[in-house]
């Protein structure tokens, strides 16, 4: 049976839309699983329904984190925050930690994964890395623009098979500081923390790129995620035992 996979989305304060690219659902469907949507808004106050049926979850992109939810005080560049879906993702992350439930966090998921679980942002990189690499690139979203390394014996590597790739990159904000019982698996060249996961888990992965729009193209978008959805097939979401 497929496993079905929650994957959250954007949502629109001004107008109350929902709304997720194609990409992430499609990035699902070929690897073999179900997506799910999962809306998150201020009226949602509970979100162990949703983990009665998904076997995965999947933080999609979108815009950035309230610096409150990270001890620090808004810096210039910080774009527009949405405390609702901050709120709600973060409760998603902490569920599915809770219940052991394979979660892929990509470009900002990776950040809400890691902000849930105690960790910090950068809140702007031109900011506060100097010389830093061109992270929004001018080039199409299936394009890999620039490359970063893979650490040693990480279930990155296990996945991909390589010690670097080349990945796309649309972001402005990236993990600072890892959450305790995360480690950092990949970086570029500027020293920016490009991917994290954490140790002990059956599959808690973050990336600061955006495998979901390459998968037509690169092989390596293709292996994390059909690693992602064997994951999610595997591991039926047990809570843990205290």
């Amino acid at each position: 049976m497929k496993p079905l996979i929650g994957i959250s989305c954007s949502f629109n304060q001004k107008d109350g839309r929902f709304f997720l690219p194609e990409a992430y659902v499609e990035a699902v469907i070929n690897a073999r699983g179900v997506p799910l949507i999962l809306p998150g808004s201020g009226i949602i106050k509970a979100v162990a329904p949703y983990f009665r049926v998904i076997k995965g979850l999947l933080l999609a992109g979108g815009g950035d984190l309230d610096p409150r939810l990270f001890n620090e005080e808004p810096l210039p560049g910080l774009g527009e925050v949405n405390p609702d879906r901050d709120r709600f993702e973060i409760m998603l992350v902490r569920a599915a930690m809770q219940r052991r439930v394979p979660i892929l966090g990509i470009c900002r998921g990776i950040q809400v994964l890691n902000v849930a679980c105690g960790g910090s942002v950068i809140q702007h990189i031109p900011l506060e890395i100097i010389d830093s690499l061109k992270h929004s690139q001018s080039a199409p979203r299936w394009h890999p623009t620039h490359q970063v390394s893979i650490a040693k014996e990480s279930r990155l590597e296990g996945i991909l098979q390589c010690d670097s790739t080349r990945v796309n990159s649309f972001h402005h904000q990236a993990v600072r500081r890892p959450a305790n019982g995360f480690d950092v698996t990949a970086r570029s060249s500027d020293g920016v923390i490009e991917a994290i996961e954490r140790r002990n888990s059956p599959f808690v992965i973050g990336v600061q790129w955006h495998p979901e729009c390459m998968v037509s193209k690169d092989r390596n978008s293709r292996l994390l995620f059909r690693s992602f959805i064997e994951a999610a097939l595997c591991h039926p979401g047990k809570s843990r035992k205290n």
